[in-house]
């Protein structure tokens, strides 16, 4: 694993690494994640050519289809980072930054596979090491590089929070997303028991090991309702669908969310006539018609 890059001087422009599942299921985490980038004076450029980091071929073990998609990775946002269009690289996810950062080196290991020279196996392991060093996931970048653990989010509910497995295991990274929902104002922060049990998704064991899948959900899901929280907060899509699943079947009114949509005060709880309660989108007052993008402008 890389030394991640200390910046003496703040960053002020991201490429924004937006994963397969938040861009094709879940665009308003990538827009939340935008937005809060943007509300701290970060620019944030989206590469349109991006595409899946190669995780789930990895993880089926199919190295040398993960090594194609890690070339591609490393053709659209190593350049960027190389001749300073971007200072950093940004992900709403521990999960694909783990992928991004851990185990691309490993692809590249000189014995393994690929059909490809020593030479340019070497080169490429090297680019993957220097991205891997100015490579975040949101709540690593908010708060260990901008040093931010305040960014004025309210939320009217309890809300307690779930670490997921890459996020917390490979990357190391605990204390950066629980000291950003400490200062989330107007709700009440809730414990959840276990909180750092996998919730059973795992990607592919969930496909392969339905059963142990579903009930360690379950185990989840019954730790979430204990804890009264009207939402669970989380890091990565993948285990929240995991989740949302579960809760859903077992008709139960909490709902799991990223934690950039709670940060950028995305929802809102209601509980008229003390009836059920359900969590909602927030109305948000029409945008300022000018440019948020650099490809806009």
């Amino acid at each position: 694993m890389s030394q991640k890059k200390i910046f003496t001087t703040p960053p002020r422009r991201v490429a924004l690494f937006i994963t397969c599942m938040v861009d094709m299921m879940y665009p308003e985490v990538g827009i939340a994640t935008t937005e809060l980038l943007e509300r701290h004076g970060i620019e944030v450029v989206f590469p349109f050519e991006q595409t899946c980091c190669g995780q789930p071929a990895f993880n089926a073990g199919y190295r040398d289809d993960a090594r194609q998609l890690a070339d591609r990775f490393l053709d659209i946002f190593w350049p960027m980072v190389q001749n300073g269009t971007v200072d950093a690289v940004v992900a709403p996810s521990g999960s694909c930054t783990t992928m991004t950062t851990h185990f691309y080196p490993m692809l590249y290991e000189t014995g393994t596979e690929g059909g490809i020279s020593v030479n340019e196996r070497q080169q490429r392991k090297n680019q993957a090491e220097a991205l891997a060093a100015v490579t975040f996931e949101l709540t690593e970048f908010l708060v260990d590089v901008l040093g931010i653990t305040d960014v004025e989010a309210h939320f009217k509910g309890k809300f307690t929070y779930h670490a997921c497995c890459h996020l917390l295991r490979e990357l190391k990274v605990d204390q950066q997303p629980r000291a950003l929902l400490e200062n989330v104002a107007d709700g009440e922060q809730v414990t959840l028991e276990e909180a750092e049990e996998c919730c059973g998704f795992g990607g592919l064991f969930s496909v392969k090991n339905a059963d142990i899948s579903t009930s360690m959900g379950m185990r989840k899901v019954r730790n979430i309702e204990k804890s009264g929280a009207d939402v669970v907060t989380m890091c990565d899509v993948s285990c929240m669908t995991h989740i949302n699943g579960l809760l859903n079947r077992q008709k139960r009114s909490c709902r799991a969310v990223h934690i950039a949509e709670l940060l950028n005060n995305q929802l809102l709880v209601k509980q008229p006539d003390n009836a059920e309660r359900a969590v909602h989108q927030q109305a948000q007052p029409p945008a300022a018609k000018k440019p948020r993008r650099w490809q806009e402008g």
